[in-house]
């Protein structure tokens, strides 16, 4: 990374790939664990399982119905049933030895019970009298209330073949089989999966922990009354709800007041929890803007001192001495929005810091650009980028009969506008809002970003874009 004394001297405007480049490069999976299974849903495998058991571990019935040989029904028809001798019940949790299925006998059979010995299918009650000697039954009476308990005889109105309606032992897996691949990200299905085969925890790489913190004394807080000059805070929420939304466990902290002592001390105070910050607010060139100022004063200590510092980690260090040992570096970047930029890593445990400018849709666009893409390399997941697309540009919805000018864009930055996008054979995108950065209530509309490189100065309408997928 180049100094921040470097940067405040204009030396060099930073293009998105190689903020990111550097980024990705910082940035590592975390160590495995091993975690509950709810509590590794949507962590990265990291180790090959295979099969204790096959599944299922028995033949079993896929319907409520009756046990059968089938050969004793294989005449069967409605004007002539097979008439078979019930013997009794057999239950899901049952071992299935109980009763023997011996020729012209049947036990009613519940879903997911063992196949007793002797039969070889199951009948479903629907093609049965269900014991009654009336029609066809819609249901299996209960156990209490069967006709003649659980005995008596049941007339078989259509023949079934050998394994019919019968889950073979095996049929899903088999024991050694490999079930999940060292790589799989555990959602629902994988879940299941394990905890079938009798896995109560998963070793995952566990979901990081992001500390959102927005700066400004103008901030309050939704739901408390506006003094004057104040904004509601909706930069905090927005990116812990868009950290929340790429895997993270979120923790969110209120806004801190423009004042370096106060963040410094609040960073202190958040590092035990974080394996990566976020802060939004106070990067740019303003007399206030308080994260440059409470963390450039690292970036100007001679390497060897830094290398000193992050040697001793000494326990019991005020807030400033722990936030001093980092290294942050502030940027500009060639894009729009989001044009000041901050990344690096702080405190004893060196955590990665990426510090967000303040308007809303720049510290958003920021997010979706660097941010969620380390959290999910720190998941140690292969697809860390929203989907990319091409698709036709058209004019914003309400536009009117006359067609409006093309869209612009300052020549050698990388636009991002907000955009509406409609999928199918013929892609296409509509922006929404206009590029201004603090236009939230336009980035609440849209579901795209449609970009345009840094070589682009107009977009005609009618042309083809990059869009990058949101929803």
């Amino acid at each position: 990374m180049s100094s921040t004394t470097e940067q405040a001297t204009g030396a060099r405007t930073w293009s998105v790939a190689e903020h990111l480049d550097d980024i990705l490069t910082a940035v590592q999976p975390l160590e495995p664990i091993e975690l509950n299974l709810l509590d590794a849903q949507g962590c990265v495998l990291v180790e090959q399982v295979t099969v204790p058991v096959a599944l299922p571990p028995f033949d079993n019935s896929s319907m409520d119905g009756y046990a059968v040989r089938a050969a004793d029904t294989e005449r069967a028809s409605e004007a002539s049933p097979a008439v078979l001798t019930v013997i009794g019940d057999v239950a899901a949790g049952s071992s299935g030895t109980e009763l023997t299925v011996g020729p012209g006998r049947a036990a009613r059979i519940m879903t997911g019970a063992p196949l007793p010995p002797g039969a070889d299918a199951v009948v479903p009650v629907e093609w049965t009298d269900g014991g009654t000697g009336a029609g066809p039954a819609r249901t299996m009476a209960p156990h209490s209330a069967a006709p003649q308990g659980s005995g008596g005889q049941v007339r078989v109105h259509r023949p079934v073949t050998p394994h019919a309606h019968v889950r073979a032992r095996g049929g899903d897996v088999c024991a050694g089989d490999v079930a999940l691949e060292a790589g799989t990200v555990l959602g629902p299905p994988q879940i299941a999966l394990l905890s079938a085969i009798g896995r109560p925890a998963a070793r995952v790489r566990p979901r990081p922990r992001v500390v959102v913190l927005s700066t400004g004394s103008e901030l309050a807080q939704p739901g408390e009354e506006l003094a004057a000059g104040q904004i509601y805070d909706s930069n905090s929420f927005a990116l812990a709800a868009a950290a929340k939304d790429a895997g993270a466990i979120v923790y969110r902290v209120g806004a801190v007041t423009d004042d370096a002592e106060t963040l410094r001390a609040t960073i202190e105070d958040q590092l035990i929890r974080a394996d990566l910050l976020v802060t939004t607010g106070g990067v740019s060139v303003g007399a206030y803007d308080v994260v440059k100022e409470a963390l450039t004063s690292v970036a100007e200590e001679e390497p060897e001192q830094r290398e000193v510092e992050a040697a001793e980690g000494e326990e019991g260090e005020d807030a400033e001495q722990a936030v001093h040992r980092a290294h942050v570096d502030f940027r500009t970047l060639a894009m729009q929005p989001g044009k000041p930029q901050g990344f690096g890593t702080i405190g004893p445990d060196r955590t990665p810091i990426l510090t967000l400018p303040g308007n809303p849709v720049s510290s958003y666009v920021s997010f979706e650009l660097f941010v969620r893409p380390a959290i999910r390399a720190m998941m140690g997941l292969a697809d860390l980028h929203r989907p990319v697309v091409r698709a036709t540009l058209l004019p914003p919805h309400g536009a009117g009969d006359e067609e409006p000018a093309p869209l612009t864009s300052p020549e050698g930055k990388r636009q991002f506008l907000r955009g509406t996008y409609t999928g199918g054979e013929r892609p296409e995108v509509r922006p929404v809002g206009g590029s201004g950065s603090h236009l939230i209530g336009a980035l609440a509309h849209a579901d795209a970003l449609i970009v345009l490189p840094e070589t682009v100065t107009k977009a005609a309408w009618g042309g083809e874009v990059e869009v990058v997928l949101l929803g």
